[in-house]
């Protein structure tokens, strides 16, 4: 038998690192954190369980790290989606739906995810965090930032305060108000991205300086 090249092996262990990340995001988003066991993470991948601590150290760690990829995922398809665009006002506006469509379409998942970040573990660095923290950052530079870095930063507290917000339990807020509250901020008309009405909710005039 011919020894696999490196490159060979090199991309079976990503094909396998990504089915326990796709089991993972299918299962919490079912049952929830709890009741997901790296076994069950493991056979939904058609893995051995033991491999799957070959590839992280616990299951909170391959929770953040499976809903990094499918937010990079999300945004990455949202930004490329047809008709493409170079306009960086349209790309934020982009952005902003991929992330607050995640609270939409998987609320256990994401709510399960924030929690997590709100503990002691926070932000756990990851290649696919760093995916996701690069589109953002692009988003800014594309939009006209002069300091993509503080305000990649504020974007992503932004968002994770809005997708909190969508998923609060008992007191939510409509994802169309804080959709329009984040339009504001940033100038972005209502019609930009994937608006899901026809007419933004009524928001009373920005103040500057204290001023109305």
């Amino acid at each position: 038998m011919v020894p696999r090249s490196a490159s060979v092996n090199e991309e079976l262990r990503r094909r396998s690192r990504e089915r326990f990340l796709q089991a993972t995001v299918e299962l919490v988003g079912e049952r929830g954190y709890e009741a997901t066991t790296l076994a069950h993470i493991a056979d939904r991948a058609g893995a051995a369980r033991g491999l799957v601590s070959y590839y992280f150290p616990g299951k909170r760690q391959l929770l953040q790290s499976a809903v990094h990829r499918l937010m990079h995922l999300e945004l990455a398809a949202g930004l490329e989606r047809e008709p493409r665009t170079e306009d960086g006002r349209e790309l934020l506006a982009r952005a902003i739906d991929a992330i607050l469509g995640l609270a939409r379409d998987h609320p256990l998942l994401m709510r399960t995810h924030m929690a997590g970040i709100l503990q002691a573990e926070g932000f756990i660095q990851c290649p696919e965090q760093q995916r996701l923290a690069t589109l953002l950052r692009d988003t800014v530079v594309s939009y006209g930032s002069a300091d993509p870095d503080t305000d990649y930063r504020l974007l992503r507290a932004l968002l994770m305060g809005a997708v909190v917000a969508v998923l609060l339990p008992g007191a939510p807020m409509p994802a169309s108000r804080l959709r329009a509250e984040l339009f504001q901020r940033y100038e972005l008309d209502w019609t930009l991205g994937v608006p899901p009405a026809d007419t933004p909710p009524n928001l009373a005039p920005r103040r500057v300086n204290g001023q109305g």
